[in-house]
């Protein structure tokens, strides 16, 4: 499974929960503008709305290759393809206070284009410092370890 882009924002900024896999609905050109990975998924969400999910602000440049488009706009909220029971765990945790819904990575699956989002609860300045912290001394570790063998 290729990865097409990955939002490391979320993982820094947000404490991930919870994932979920979802389909997205594009267009020939955007599925292939996605496919050169000049996508960028900072500052995306998922929005619920009557019983449907979407994909926020997401940009999505226009495919080069692809004749004069006459209006193309790269930011466009596009619909997820998620079950309606699914849906219906998303709402009730979005509901809950402090959890929000972000697309963590978006991948190829065969010849779809998925997009894996996470329920994520926003991590407090310190917390954001502790994990760099723990990645640091993580690392430190695993480089005497390595050293020594």
């Amino acid at each position: 499974m290729p990865s097409y882009a990955k939002n490391k924002f979320a993982y820094h900024d947000y404490e991930i929960l919870d994932t979920l896999e979802a389909g997205l609905v594009l267009t020939g050109a955007e599925t292939k503008a996605v496919r050169t990975e000049t996508i960028r998924l900072k500052g995306s969400y998922v929005s619920l709305r009557e019983n449907e999910a979407w994909l926020m602000n997401v940009h999505i440049p226009r495919y080069k290759y692809v004749g004069q488009a006459t209006t193309y706009d790269p930011e466009r909220p596009r619909k997820l393809l998620i079950k309606k029971k699914e849906i219906a765990y998303l709402q009730g945790k979005s509901h809950e206070k402090g959890l929000t819904i972000v697309p963590l990575s978006m991948y190829s699956n065969g010849r779809y284009i998925k997009l894996q989002i996470g329920i994520a609860r926003g991590k407090k300045l310190h917390d954001k410092r502790k994990t760099l912290k723990d990645r640091d001394i993580a690392r430190d570790i695993r480089r005497e370890l390595k050293e020594r063998i």
